[in-house]
């Protein structure tokens, strides 16, 4: 169950918002085996001022269009698979909604399950395999 937070600059319309979770869902289907149905996103929009960031650190040049994905998941996945993820995403966003891939910045963050709980109080690595899924 990765949890995927979003962030851009408010002014996008609905449609833009959901082709960007979309595809960003779609990568994260096709490279790290993640269920179809297993999809946990929030999208933060921010006002002008409240997002700032370097426009040319390691590629650029962003423009307002700029989009941070983090990534929490629950398990590592292999530095190959994170590649294909990046790739994937940048090509899947470029088609639609259009994002430029030097506007697109992706963190991966990998945890313990110890640290997770998705429902009901229980600790998910107290869970089984099956109900765990794709973590």
């Amino acid at each position: 169950m990765p949890y995927v937070r979003i962030s851009l600059l408010k002014g996008k319309p609905p449609q833009y918002l959901r082709a960007l979770a979309d595809g960003i869902h779609q990568a994260m289907v096709e490279c790290f085996a993640v269920p179809p149905a297993d999809r946990f996103q929030l999208i933060h929009q921010h006002e002008p001022g409240e997002m700032v960031f370097d426009r040319d650190y390691a590629g650029g040049p962003r423009s307002d269009d700029f989009a941070l994905v983090a990534i929490q998941t629950g398990r590592p996945r292999t530095a190959a698979a994170k590649a294909a993820l990046f790739a994937r995403m940048a090509a899947i966003l470029a088609e639609s909604p259009g994002l430029a891939p030097a506007d697109l910045l992706v963190v991966i963050a990998d945890g313990e399950m110890d640290n997770w709980s998705f429902s009901h109080g229980r600790q998910a690595s107290a869970l089984s395999r099956q109900e765990l899924r794709s973590c």
